[in-house]
C-alpha cells in the first residue's frame, strides 16, 4: 500500500464500505515497508506482530463509521513508549529496553482504532537536526536519498513523505517536527505546548518538548490531532483546554485574516531562493483575501542562544537517569559503582548527546547559572513578550520554517554551530509554546521548502485554516516523490 494518492478521508471510506478490511491495509503496508524502507532506512523497529493483531481485534469489532482513525496504520517516532516494544530515542544506550506500558498518543490512539506498525528513526535523544545522530541508521530524504530529511524527527516525516505511513508522530523541542516536514514537503504541526500530553515521551528539554503529527495534507493533520489532543491527569503540563474538531473550520476561506511577516525571518543566513519562494507564498494567502503586513521580532537573533542553553540544561538533568542500572545499556568488566555510570554513558551516548549534557552541566553549575540559565531565561520571556505584542493585532506569522533547502549528509560535521542555526526560524515558537505548522510552498532545485505558519497559543484551528485555504488553491500535495515537480 502506497499511501501518496490517497487520503485519511478515502482510506476510511474504502474500510467502512469494506473495499478493505484492517488487517488486508495493515498487511499491505508492512509488505510496502519492506519494499521500501532499505532506500529510505525510516523505521528502526517494525512492529508486525503488534500490528496485524490490533489489526484483528478492530475488523473484529467493526470498523468505526465515525472516526476516521479506525483502522488506519501509523507509525511511531521511537522517543515514545510502546508496552513491549524496543523504545530506544535511537541510542545505544537504550539498546533492547522494552517498556511496560504506552505513551498516551499511544493509548489514545490505540482507542480510536488505529494501527502502530513500527518505531520510527531519529536523531539521538531528538537531539540533532538531520537525523544523523542516531546509533542504528542513516534515515534519507523522501525526494533525494543524497540530502539529509531533517530532524530530530526524520524518520516519521519520511515514512509519510514517501508513502509509508498515511500519517506518524514525531515531537518537537525546537524544530523537530517542522523543520523535516519542510525538507520531505509535507504537512507537520508542532501543537501549543500542553496541547498533547507529554506522558510517555524520553523527555529531552522537558519546558520545550511536544508530540505532533506528520500527514501528507491539513485536513489529515488536523484530525490527527483532534484524536491525540486533551488533558491527561498523569501530565502536569498538559492543558485542560477544551478540544474543538479541528477540521470544521477547513473551508478555504480567510478573507481578513491578518497575517504578520516579521522582517528577522528573511535576514541574513536565509537563502535567496527559499525567501522568494516563501514571499510568494504570502502573496498567495493575500490573494486570498489575508491581510498581510511587516512586523518585528526583535529579540529573534538571541533565540539560538538561549534555547541550547535551556534546552541542554534541562537534558543534563533528564538523562542523568540512564545510568546502567535500571534499564538499557550497561558497559562490562567495570570494577567500581562510579565506573560503571562513567563507562556506561561514555559508550552508550553518541557525542552529540554528551556536547549537549556537557552545556547544560556547565550552565548550570554555581559560577555560571546567572550568567548563562538565567539570562537565557530571562531572553525567553523577552521572546514571549515579542510574539504576544504581535498577536494583539494579528492572526497569524506568516515565515520560512527553514534558511534552506535539504543538503548533503556530512555537510556540517565539522562544525555543529552550523547545524544548530538550521533551526534559527523554528526556535522561537518553542520558546514561547506556541503552535506552529509548517507546509510545502514550493520547490527549489527540486527540493521542497517549507512555509511555517505560526498561530497564538492554543489557536491552532486558525493555523489550519489558514494552511488549508493555501494548499488547496496551490494544491502542492499532488507533488509527490518520484513525480514532476
Amino acid at each position: 500500500m502506497d499511501f501518496l494518492q490517497t487520503d485519511l478521508t478515502d482510506l476510511h471510506a474504502k474500510l467502512v464500505n469494506k473495499e478493505l478490511s484492517a488487517v488486508d491495509l495493515t498487511k499491505a503496508t508492512l509488505e510496502n515497508i519492506d519494499a521500501t524502507d532499505s532506500k529510505y532506512e525510516a523505521f528502526i523497529t517494525v512492529m508486525r506482530d503488534e500490528a496485524l493483531a490490533k489489526a484483528e481485534a478492530v475488523d473484529a469489532a467493526g470498523i468505526d463509521p465515525n472516526n476516521v482513525l479506525s483502522g488506519i496504520p501509523y507509525g511511531i517516532k521511537d522517543n515514545m513508549v510502546t508496552n513491549g516494544v524496543e523504545t530506544t530515542a535511537a541510542s545505544r544506550i537504550l539498546e533492547e529496553f522494552k517498556p511496560i506500558y504506552d505513551a498516551t498518543v499511544v493509548e489514545k490512539l490505540s482507542d480510536q482504532g488505529a494501527i502502530g506498525v513500527g518505531k520510527l528513526n531519529m536523531d539521538e535523544f531528538a537531539m540533532g537536526s538531520t537525523t544523523e545522530t542516531s546509533y542504528y541508521k542513516q534515515t534519507k530524504n523522501a525526494w533525494d536519498q543524497t540530502k539529509v530529511p531533517g530532524g530530530s524527527s526524520g524518520g516519521s516525516a519520511v515514512a509519510v513523505a514517501a508513502g509509508q505511513v498515511p500519517f506518524a508522530l514525531g515531537s518537537d523541542t525546537g524544530g523537530s517536527i517542522r523543520q523535516p516536514a519542510a525538507f520531505n514537503g509535507i504537512v507537520g504541526l508542532k501543537p501549543t505546548y500542553g496541547r498533547v500530553s507529554r506522558w510517555g515521551l524520553i523527555a529531552f528539554a522537558s519546558s520545550l518538548d511536544q508530540i505532533g503529527q506528520f500527514t501528507r495534507t491539513v485536513k489529515d493533520n488536523a484530525a490527527v490531532l483532534g484524536a491525540i489532543a486533551g488533558r491527561d491527569a498523569r501530565d502536569q503540563t498538559s492543558s485542560d483546554v477544551p478540544v474543538p474538531d479541528y477540521t470544521a473550520s477547513l473551508n478555504g476561506d480567510i478573507k481578513g485574516l491578518k497575517i504578520a511577516v516579521p522582517k528577522e525571518y528573511f535576514g541574513d543566513g536565509i537563502d535567496e531562493q527559499v525567501k522568494a519562494t516563501v514571499r510568494a507564498g504570502i502573496k498567495q494567502l493575500e490573494a486570498l483575501g489575508a491581510q498581510v503586513d511587516e512586523v518585528s521580532l526583535p529579540h529573534t537573533k538571541y533565540g539560538v542562544a538561549a534555547y541550547y542553553i535551556l534546552g541542554s540544561s534541562e537534558a543534563s538533568s533528564n538523562l542523568q537517569r540512564f545510568d546502567g542500572i535500571r534499564y538499557g545499556f550497561r558497559a562490562e568488566n567495570v570494577k567500581t559503582l562510579d565506573d560503571l555510570y562513567v563507562q556506561t554513558r561514555t559508550q552508550g551516548f553518541g557525542d552529540e548527546v554528551k556536547r549537549r549534557i556537557m552545556l547544560g552541566t556547565f550552565s548550570l553549575s554555581a559560577g555560571s547559572y546567572d550568567a548563562y540559565f538565567k539570562k537565557a531565561a530571562q531572553v525567553r520571556t523577552l521572546m514571549n513578550e515579542d510574539f504576544q505584542n504581535v498577536f494583539a493585532d494579528y492572526d497569524l506569522i506568516v515565515a520560512p520554517t527553514t534558511p534552506n533547502v535539504a543538503y548533503n549528509f556530512g555537510a556540517n560535521e565539522d562544525d555543529p554551530q552550523v547545524t544548530y542555526m538550521n533551526d534559527v526560524l523554528t526556535i522561537p515558537v518553542n520558546m514561547a509554546g506556541l503552535p506552529g505548522l509548517s507546509i510545502n510552498a514550493g520547490f527549489v532545485d527540486g527540493l521542497p521548502v517549507g512555509m511555517q505558519i505560526i498561530g497564538n497559543r492554543f489557536q491552532e484551528e486558525t493555523v489550519f485554516r489558514a494552511a488549508y485555504a493555501f494548499e488547496q488553491a496551490t494544491r502542492l500535495f499532488e507533488q509527490v516523490p518520484g513525480g514532476a515537480n
